[in-house]
């Protein structure tokens, strides 16, 4: 089977992390194609897997954008759509994996002849995307696309609730390969020693530094928590929203917590600092559509609280697997932190339990032997 991959980004988010995974077993035979050069494509190429920046200039067409910004910027992408339209003829099906690349891949699909494939990473609410936005994807995936993967129940409702067809509709959990969140006991006490962190009781946050992330929701949690306790922030802004990360660094300032909260800023090393944490906090205030990093926690071994919306509660059983907390709940936030800290025992068969299901649930070679069931079926 070959598969023309399409992707909006050239920074490498969950959508893009999920599509390395996904396009692996087809790097003999695909394209992963991408409307913006980055780190994203250097990403792919060290995976073998073939990848060309296909844009010349960034779309204009935001989430927040009106019917009338999202038509007026479709004339800027006509010579796009004309270079994915030749390349689409040299494979079997279109692959969308973002929302800007099902725009251009559905015109492309009627175009070429090949059948449209969108993979759903977005929960399709009045949250994240204009009125017009959310019309516009379920307009086209209904009459373009003859597969729609949600990447969660969440994600799939919404889509629906939109008024999406059930019919091409299938939800597929993201997948990951548990060999690659192991790490060496040895090396994690050097790395903890390097970070200064010996001693205390360690809360990461793995995520962009954004508003809806709720980065916020933990500093102030910390505030409430004994002084042993720390955050350990890891990402930075990614979407022009600098403002915000100069508010975090503020409120930290306020609250007196400079030698409590560390920013650690874009990392590689994710399992390596995930396996340092005591607990790994999921802050997000609105729905989140999956939830990766509460995968990623659970596969390092490591306790998890997310909050209670969203694909989350699809990933955690208070209590079984993890905690969770209603979203914006700072102090219900800090009570379960400080519980994990003083139930050290118990947090840890927690966690192990999370382990052993996630690696199950969610490997990466029983989601991939599903998606290809529903490839297949597409092209059929």
């Amino acid at each position: 089977m070959k598969i023309l991959f399409l992707d909006q980004s050239g920074k490498p988010g969950g959508a893009e992390l999920c599509l390395i995974d996904i396009a692996k077993p087809y790097r003999d035979s695909c394209l992963v194609g991408l409307f913006a050069d980055g780190s994203f494509r250097q990403l792919l190429e060290q995976q073998q897997i073939p990848v060309q920046v296909l844009a010349t200039q960034p779309i204009q067409i935001r989430k927040e954008s009106s019917l009338a910004q999202s038509l007026g910027s479709v004339s800027l992408l006509l010579p796009l759509i004309a270079q994915v339209v030749q390349k689409a003829r040299e494979y079997d099906l279109i692959y969308a994996n973002t929302q800007k690349a099902l725009v251009v891949g559905a015109l492309a699909s009627f175009l070429s002849r090949r059948p449209l494939v969108y993979h759903l990473h977005d929960i399709l609410s009045t949250d994240h995307f204009s009125q017009s936005n959310r019309r516009l994807a379920v307009t086209l995936a209904n009459r373009f696309a003859s597969l729609v993967i949600a990447n969660s129940q969440a994600s799939q409702a919404a889509f629906l609730e939109a008024g999406g067809r059930s019919d091409i509709t299938h939800v597929v959990y993201n997948g990951f390969e548990p060999e690659g969140y192991q790490s060496d006991p040895s090396n994690i006490s050097q790395l903890k020693k390097q970070l200064e962190l010996d001693g205390r009781f360690i809360v990461g946050h793995f995520s962009r530094l954004s508003p809806w992330k709720g980065q916020h929701i933990l500093i102030e949690a910390l505030a409430h928590c004994p002084e042993d306790i720390i955050a350990m922030l890891v990402g930075d802004a990614l979407f022009g929203e600098q403002e915000y990360v100069q508010q975090l660094h503020k409120r930290v300032a306020d609250l007196g917590l400079e030698e409590r909260v560390r920013f650690l800023g874009f990392r590689s090393d994710i399992p390596q600092l995930m396996a340092v944490c005591d607990l790994v906090a999921h802050t997000s205030t609105a729905p989140e559509p999956f939830g990766r990093v509460i995968v990623e926690a659970m596969l390092c071994g490591r306790p998890v609280v997310a909050t209670g919306s969203g694909g989350a509660v699809e990933i955690v059983e208070p209590g079984i697997n993890g905690f969770l907390v209603p979203p914006g709940e700072p102090q219900q936030l800090a009570e379960v932190i400080t519980t994990c800290r003083n139930q050290p025992e118990h947090t840890a068969t927690i966690a192990q339990y999370a382990r052993d299901t996630a690696t199950q649930r969610f490997h990466q070679t029983n989601i991939n032997q599903r998606i290809a069931q529903l490839l297949y079926r597409a092209l059929s």
